[in-house]
């Protein structure tokens, strides 16, 4: 067996052990000790995590129903302005008094360790392409400058070389239509053979 370390996730269950139906609460703040995820937005180190655990003894182990709210920061996905999202997560484990298959968890000593159920649930919670707000309408592909800073520029529409050929016969009939406004339509081919 392993020697248990303590760490900030550690929560001391030692008078909730082998007594079924006794219940504890318990609220930690953690200074997350490293950065937690590593895409657009993450938790950094340093942020406070303000933890509420809920203990309870059963006759398998120590049943942990925690809630976690916390604070991401990084870059919008859009635009790269810096961001800062709010995060909750919420999860439940088992941690058994011995552990064979049925469970992932052990109770260690008389402590359970909440990181790797922390770490997990916060990091699946980011979002994988996070936006400063949902309407944002990112950076010019052409310039790199940021669309929202320039409110009074319409986006410009690139037509695709291949394209080419068609837009000409748009500015073609374009053209014939403008000519023949106004002008009277001329007769139809069934009218002309009428007469």
């Amino acid at each position: 067996m392993s020697k248990f370390n303590k760490t900030p996730f550690t929560v001391n269950v030692w008078d909730l052990m082998h007594q079924p139906g006794e219940l504890r609460e318990r609220e930690l703040d953690i200074v997350v000790p490293e950065k937690m995820g590593e895409g657009l937005v993450a938790v950094q180190a340093g942020a406070t995590l303000e933890v509420d655990a809920r203990l309870e003894s059963l006759h398998d182990g120590i049943l942990a129903t925690v809630r976690v709210d916390t604070e991401a920061s990084g870059v919008c996905g859009r635009c790269l302005k810096d961001i800062e999202l709010p995060v909750r997560v919420e999860f439940a484990e088992l941690f058994a008094y011995s552990l064979d298959e049925a469970f992932d968890y052990q109770v260690q000593g008389d402590h359970v360790d909440l990181e790797p159920l922390i770490r997990d649930a916060v990091v699946l919670a980011l979002p994988f392409q996070p936006v400063c707000r949902p309407d944002c309408p990112g950076l010019d592909p052409v310039t790199g400058e940021r669309l929202e800073d320039l409110p009074e520029r319409a986006p410009q529409e690139e037509i695709d070389s291949r394209w080419s050929a068609l837009s000409q016969l748009l500015t073609e009939e374009a053209s014939t239509d403008t000519a023949t406004d106004g002008a009277t339509p001329s007769a139809s081919p069934t009218e002309r053979e009428k007469s």
